[in-house]
């Protein structure tokens, strides 16, 4: 038998202990991992779970209590719309939140919400007919104050924003409901999340919008009772749901074949419910898809674009799925070719027609030559401008001229030129205004004959009678050495 040179079984040992201690890292790895996974959902289990914590009979009792709108309840309604009415017309957002927090308004729409998961169809009656009753009552007193109040009429931001609802008055209506339920079904009530729902589902500002509406534009009523049909619907919803949720017993009957008709009949109320609240969900999905999707492409494609220049896009009807854009300006085929290419990479809004509207009249190009005209113009009439103050110019040099002339002609050689004196008297009296002088014969005896220099002076308002007295007395010093005689008169004017 040949002996073996070569011995691997001390490898081969070694191997295999790498590998057990491997796959018992693997273990305890995914042992941990499962430890961790099951802290972790424990964890949230605990965090998130809310139905250890309801008092079931507490809640349908507290419930069915405030579904009733009758004496003090229906005086705080009142109260609460007036002062609501108030806040809207004064635009005082203080004032609105301060009569939602006093509002009964939540009680008939819970009742219906949770007689619709508990299948209690006599509820279901009493908060229907107490929910008319607070809208008629709600809308009475909103009527009355806008229709006689005496600046009714104005508009303000408060009002406007209650006439056109969006996705966010679903989500903030569904959302908080559903806290207020929660609250409403915990042990003990949480009185600052029912305030806080209060004022995020806003029942009361649409009702006071919806009366004023009635009382000065019924196109505003119609928006408003959407906005309050929206935030009922879906209140009534999360209490629907958040019941269903926490199991709520359903109202069990003697009769079963009666228990099954109600039953039946709850759920299609239930459907009859939730159907106008899924549709407006959806629809405004859409409409939110629509309008994001048109605003990026007016500013993506358009306003971006430097050559071209938008003068106005009105906000497309989406039924009508066309998007009429106005231009200041024409706009060539080739530009409207690439314009609604670019609309198709849209996803909400590629089917639209898109129409444009140029304005032929007021083109880039036309402008252009306008502005280029209206400089040449404007040069020519500079350079006209220009040639008129040189002829100016010539025509003062010219008089002046003329002027020296005259008096060359008719002074005597003693005489000195009045354009030199004149400009002189300025230099040496810079507040005088006007001056003249002229010989003047006189008599003392009627006998002899003298010659007198006579000098007329307008000095600046602002001397005093002193100082022009002053003045008087040195021009007639100057015109005396000036004019090298003796009698010099000075006369003011």
């Amino acid at each position: 038998m040949e002996e073996n040179k070569f011995n691997f079984s001390d490898e081969n040992d070694i191997s295999k202990q790498k590998e057990q201690t491997v796959e018992e890292s693997k273990k305890a790895i995914q042992k941990d991992a499962k430890g961790l996974w099951q802290s972790i959902k424990t964890f949230m289990v605990e965090l998130l779970d809310f139905r250890h914590d309801t008092d079931r009979d507490a809640t349908i009792e507290v419930i069915k209590g405030d579904v009733s709108m009758k004496g003090a309840t229906a005086w705080i309604l009142v109260c609460s719309i007036m002062v609501a009415s108030i806040g809207l017309n004064a635009n005082a957002t203080a004032v609105v939140i301060g009569a939602m927090l006093i509002s009964p308004l939540m009680g008939p729409i819970l009742g219906i919400g949770m007689a619709l998961a508990i299948n209690d169809i006599d509820t279901l009656k009493k908060s229907l007919i107490n929910l008319l009753t607070m809208i008629v009552l709600s809308l009475l007193t909103a009527f009355l104050f806008f229709k006689f109040f005496p600046t009714a009429e104005i508009l303000t931001d408060e009002i406007f924003g209650r006439t056109k609802p969006d996705l966010r008055d679903v989500l903030i209506a569904f959302f908080g409901g559903a806290a207020l339920i929660i609250a409403r079904t915990k042990k003990g009530t949480i009185a600052s999340v029912i305030f806080g729902v209060a004022i995020a589902t806003a029942l009361m500002p649409p009702l006071c919008t919806a009366g004023y509406g009635l009382a000065h534009d019924f196109d505003f009523f119609i928006g408003a009772m959407y906005l309050f049909t929206i935030n009922t619907i879906f209140i009534a919803l999360a209490t629907f749901v958040v019941l269903k949720v926490l199991r709520f017993p359903m109202l069990k009957y003697a009769n079963s074949a009666k228990r099954k008709r109600i039953a039946q009949l709850a759920s299609v109320l239930a459907i009859l419910v939730m159907a106008p609240a899924i549709w407006t969900f959806v629809g405004f999905i859409k409409t939110s898809g629509f309008e994001s999707d048109y605003n990026k492409f007016i500013k993506n494609e358009i306003e971006n674009n430097n050559e071209l220049w938008l003068q106005k896009s009105p906000l497309p009807v989406w039924d009508d799925k066309k998007i009429a854009l106005y231009f200041n300006g024409e706009i060539s085929e080739a530009t409207e070719a690439d314009l609604r290419n670019e609309l198709k990479g849209y996803e909400n809004i590629k089917d639209f027609e898109l129409v444009i509207f140029g304005n032929k009249n007021r083109s880039i190009d036309k402008i252009s030559d306008a502005y280029d005209r209206a400089i040449d113009e404007l040069d020519r009439k500079e350079n006209e401008i220009s040639g008129l103050q040189q002829q100016i110019k010539n025509l003062e040099t010219e008089i002046t001229n003329l002027n020296q002339q005259i008096e060359s002609k008719t002074a005597s050689a003693s005489s000195i030129s009045f354009t030199n004196l004149a400009k002189d008297a300025k230099i040496r009296f810079s507040d005088l205004k006007y001056f003249g002088y002229a010989n003047m014969l006189a008599s003392k005896d009627f006998i002899n004959i003298d010659t007198i220099v006579v000098a007329n002076v307008k000095w600046n308002e602002r001397l005093t009678d002193s100082l022009k007295t002053i003045k008087d007395t040195q021009i007639r010093a100057w015109l005396q050495r000036e004019l090298q005689v003796e009698d010099v008169s000075v006369k003011r004017d």
